[in-house]
C-alpha cells in the first residue's frame, strides 16, 4: 500500500497480519521526512535511533501477538509544545532554544504507553501565536498542497507533516484555532476536545483557559483512534474532566439519520469568500441527503467572541510569559553572551527583548495593558461577561438542535507573507473558531472539498463531551465524499 494512502488503520491491519513490519513502516516514514520536509519544514527535530529501538520494541510484541493498541508501532510526531522527556523542546520560540523537559507531558506519556512511535518535534507559530506558521522562531512551514501557501497555524508543522505522510497522526493545540484552521488548510482531520477533555499537563502553555490538545490525523476513523488514547482525567491537571472516555470508534458507522444540524447564521456573513460559501452549502447539502435534518441557529454574542477572545488571551499569554526570565531555563543574554550584565534587571529585560519573536511581544504589551490598573475593569472583566453571554448562547442553542455546522476559515489558505504586516488580517482568519474556545464545547475540521485545488475545511460543533456524536456526524460524511483520498503531489 503507498504511504501516502496509509492511515492508523490500515497500517495496524498490515502489521497485524504480518504484511508490514514495525520497522519497516517507521524507515519509510523517515525516508519520507528525509525525501520531503526540505521543502516543507514540518520537523523541527528528528528522533531517528529513538524511533528505530522503540520500533524493535513494538514488532517484539507484535510477534507475541500481544501489541498494546491499535497505535502500537504508529509513526506520529508531537506539537513542540509537548514536553517530551530528555529531548528539547522550544515551542517555536528561542527563548526556549536549548531546553530539554526532564519529564514528559501526560499526553505523551499515554500515546507513548500505548505504543505509538515518536518520530520527532514538530514546527508552530511560537508559544501558539498565530494561524500560519510564520511566527515560529525557526522559519515558516509551508503547505503541502502548495509551497507558496501557509498550511495554518499555530499547529501548521503538525497539519504539514500529517498531509505529507511524514507521520501517520500528530499533536496539536488549540487555544483559538490551531487545530482546525491547519487541518482545514492541509486536507486533514482536526479535533479541538472539550475543555478538560484531554490533559493540559506538560504542555506549554499559551492561554491556560482556552488551550486544549488533540489530534490530527488523515482520517475521521484515525481520529477516534487517537482520542481513545488522548482523552481522560489527569490529576496533574485540576482542569481536567473525570468523566468516563467512550470507545469513540467503536460506534462511528451510526450515521446521521434524523440528527438536527443547526445552520450557524452569524457563519454565513461579508467576509466568506464565495467559493467556501459553496463548498460548505455543499457539504450542508450532503448531511441533508445522508439523513439529518438542517435548522438555522442564531448565537448573537458571537458578534463580540474576537474581540473577547484577543483580550482574555493576550491577557492569559502575558501572564503565562512572564515565567520566561532568562534565569532557570531557556536563553539567557548572561550564559549566551561573554559580556558582563550589570544588573538582575538588565538580564531580564536584554533576555525577554532578544528570546522572543515580534508577535510573543505584540501579545504580551496587549495583555498586560488589558490587565493594568485603570483597565482592568474596562477590558479584562467585562471581556470574562462577555464570554459567559457567547457559552450561553451555544447552550440554549444545543437546545434546539444536536449539531452545529459551518465553515473553518473564510478563506483558503493564504500565500506566505501575504498577512504578515497585518496583524488583524490574520487575526479575522480565527473569526468562525475563537467562539467554541470561549464556550469550551469541542469542535472539528473535516475536508469538504477544494477551491482553486487549496482545501478547505467543514467545521462541525458540539455540545460539551459529545465529541462520540461529533465524529459519527464527520465519519458519515468523510465516508460520503472521500476527499481524504486526494493527497497533495509533494
Amino acid at each position: 500500500m503507498p504511504l501516502q494512502t496509509l492511515t492508523i488503520s490500515s497500517a495496524h491491519k498490515l502489521l497485524l497480519s504480518k504484511q508490514l513490519s514495525v520497522p519497516e513502516l517507521v524507515k519509510q516514514h523517515l525516508d519520507r521526512i528525509e525525501a520531503v520536509d526540505p521543502k516543507i519544514h514540518a520537523f523541527l527535530r528528528v528522533q531517528k535511533d529513538n524511533a528505530l529501538m522503540r520500533a524493535q520494541q513494538s514488532q517484539k510484541r507484535y510477534d507475541a501477538g500481544s501489541p498494546r493498541s491499535s497505535l502500537d508501532g504508529i509513526p506520529m510526531g508531537h506539537k513542540d509544545l509537548f514536553c517530551v522527556q530528555g529531548v528539547e523542546t522550544t515551542a517555536g520560540s528561542n527563548i526556549l532554544k536549548g531546553y530539554v523537559p526532564p519529564y514528559s507531558a501526560t499526553t505523551a506519556l499515554k500515546l507513548e504507553e500505548a505504543g505509538a512511535i515518536m518520530l520527532g518535534k514538530l514546527n508552530q507559530d511560537a508559544f501558539g501565536h498565530g494561524s500560519s506558521t510564520e511566527n515560529s522562531d525557526f522559519g515558516p512551514t509551508k503547505n503541502p498542497y502548495n509551497l507558496s501557501r501557509v498550511p495554518g497555524g499555530s499547529s501548521g508543522g503538525s497539519g504539514a507533516a500529517v498531509a505529507a505522510s511524514e507521520v501517520l497522526f500528530a499533536t496539536g493545540t488549540d487555544t483559538g484555532s490551531s487545530i482546525r484552521l491547519p487541518a482545514a488548510f492541509t486536507n486533514t482531520v482536526g479535533l479541538k476536545p472539550t475543555y478538560g477533555r484531554v490533559s493540559r499537563y506538560g504542555v506549554i502553555a499559551m492561554a491556560s483557559s482556552l488551550d486544549c490538545p488533540g489530534p490530527i490525523t488523515k482520517t475521521v476513523e484515525d481520529c477516534a483512534l487517537v482520542m481513545e488514547t488522548m482523552a481522560g482525567h489527569d490529576e496533574h491537571d485540576a482542569t481536567s474532566s473525570t468523566k468516563p472516555v467512550p470507545q469513540y470508534s467503536a460506534r462511528l458507522a451510526t450515521g446521521v439519520k434524523n440528527l438536527k444540524i443547526g445552520v450557524l447564521k452569524e457563519f454565513f456573513s461579508e467576509g466568506l469568500h464565495p467559493q467556501i460559501l459553496e463548498r460548505t452549502k455543499q457539504a450542508l447539502a450532503k448531511l441533508e441527503l445522508l439523513g439529518a435534518k438542517l435548522e438555522e441557529v442564531s448565537l448573537p454574542s458571537c458578534d463580540y467572541a474576537l474581540a473577547v477572545y484577543y483580550i482574555l488571551m493576550t491577557s492569559e499569554v502575558s501572564s503565562n510569559l512572564a515565567r520566561y526570565d532568562g534565569i532557570k531555563y531557556g536563553y539567557s543574554v548572561e550564559r549566551q553572551s561573554e559580556i558582563k550584565i550589570p544588573t538582575l534587571q538588565a538580564v531580564y529585560e536584554e533576555s525577554r527583548r532578544l528570546g522572543f519573536g515580534a508577535e510573543a511581544k505584540l501579545r504580551i504589551m496587549l495583555g498586560t495593558f488589558a490587565l493594568s490598573s485603570g483597565y482592568y475593569d474596562a477590558y479584562y472583566k467585562k471581556a470574562l461577561q462577555a464570554r459567559e453571554l457567547i457559552r450561553q448562547d451555544f447552550i440554549r442553542a444545543f437546545e434546539r438542535c444536536d449539531l452545529i455546522a459551518g465553515p473553518v476559515s473564510p478563506t483558503p489558505p493564504f500565500k506566505i507573507g501575504e498577512k504578515t504586516e497585518n496583524p488583524l488580517s490574520m487575526y479575522l482568519s480565527d473569526i468562525y473558531m475563537t467562539p467554541i474556545n470561549l464556550a469550551g464545547v469541542p469542535a472539528m475540521s473535516v475536508p469538504c472539498g477544494f477551491v482553486d485545488q487549496l482545501p478547505v475545511g467543514l467545521q462541525l460543533i458540539a455540545p460539551h463531551f459529545a465529541e462520540e456524536r461529533l465524529l459519527q456526524a464527520a465519519y458519515a460524511y468523510e465516508q460520503a465524499t472521500r476527499f481524504y483520498e486526494q493527497v497533495p503531489n509533494v
